[in-house]
């Protein structure tokens, strides 16, 4: 199982940014694919979800109407489109499903 995190970066507040990861060694189209961040000195949170052929995402309150999970099943590739993002955004970010492990994650930056 490989979970590869791309797409971070230092932005303004405000700004967007869109992550990928891709994913390989598993049948991808078999799993949940999940979100999650961990910002210093905090525990990981799960930021959004989406099922195995898209139709349900779920999102965390404190991103809901700004982040946008998506997925492509034939790239094996799970997105999360940022908008509007804070600085309480800052955290490396990862992706996951249920038993897959963890990738390097990518580091966001919100900061003026």
């Amino acid at each position: 199982v490989q979970l590869v995190e791309s797409g971070g970066g230092l932005v303004q507040p405000g700004g967007s940014l869109r992550l990928s990861c891709a994913a390989s060694g598993f049948t991808f189209s078999n799993y949940d694919m999940n979100w999650y961040r961990q910002a210093p000195g905090k525990e990981r949170e799960l930021v959004a979800s989406i099922t195995r052929f898209g139709r349900i995402t779920k999102y965390a309150d404190s991103v809901r109407g700004r982040f946008t999970i998506s997925r492509d099943n034939i790239k094996n590739t799970v997105y999360l489109q940022m908008n509007s993002l804070k600085p309480e955004d800052t955290a490396v970010y990862y992706c996951s499903g249920r038993g897959l492990g963890w990738g390097q994650g990518t580091q966001v930056t919100v900061s003026s």
